[in-house]
């Protein structure tokens, strides 16, 4: 990986112990100083790396990919005047705007009642990584064991990003490949193209 990561167990015991992802502070403090990303996101960043490196290898999933899509979804947790807490907890909470198919936004009625994105009428993108309520469900990795799978939780965002982007045996050290799930996380080429260019960004800086 070339990222000087910790080595660190992908499981940890039990409801409220401390987060997992302490265990990469020196190192979050180091990097995030570097490329200007909050440390609470980077140490979110750089465990679920660690934990797909163990989970899925194959993959070859860094960090700096997920730290590019909370940059461009959320400002790493910031949109909207939301500030990620100790714990990794965005408040408020991150609310997209209603997929009503307007302003070039897809349609998606609410298929959550409103539990998780507070519109029954439309579903919206949730947290620092922008889960819709759907895709949120069938994927959703409880990172932090706190003993909540929160959307609204880099931690758990984060790790639940990774193993999405992930899935199918996707190789993302294979440039083809990487785009393809980028664009499956947002089927928008500019899109894809922001990340991208973020991830190189911030690889560089980290390694500076």
């Amino acid at each position: 990986m070339g990222t000087g990561l910790p080595g660190v167990p992908p499981t940890q015991p039990a409801v409220n112990a401390a987060r997992p992802a302490d265990a990469l502070a020196a190192w979050a403090q180091q990097n995030g100083t570097r490329v200007g990303i909050p440390v609470v996101a980077v140490q979110a960043y750089g465990y679920a790396e660690l934990v797909l490196a163990q989970t899925n290898p194959g993959c070859h999933l860094e960090w700096t990919t997920l730290a590019a899509i909370g940059k461009v979804e959320s400002s790493h947790g910031s949109f909207n005047g939301a500030v990620l807490g100790a714990d990794g907890v965005a408040q408020p909470t991150i609310l997209g705007l209603p997929l009503d198919g307007q302003g070039g936004r897809q349609l998606i009625a609410d298929t959550d009642r409103g539990a998780l994105d507070q519109d029954t009428t439309f579903d919206r993108a949730i947290g620092p990584m922008q889960f819709i309520p759907s895709t949120w469900k069938e994927t959703a990795i409880d990172a932090d064991r706190d003993g909540v799978a929160n959307p609204n939780d880099i931690d758990d965002a984060a790790l639940t990003a990774a193993v999405y982007l992930c899935k199918g045996s996707r190789d993302l050290s294979k440039t083809d490949t990487w785009w393809d799930a980028i664009l499956s996380y947002n089927a928008v080429r500019p899109y894809a193209q922001k990340v991208f260019t973020t991830a190189q960004d911030y690889g560089r800086r980290s390694k500076a």
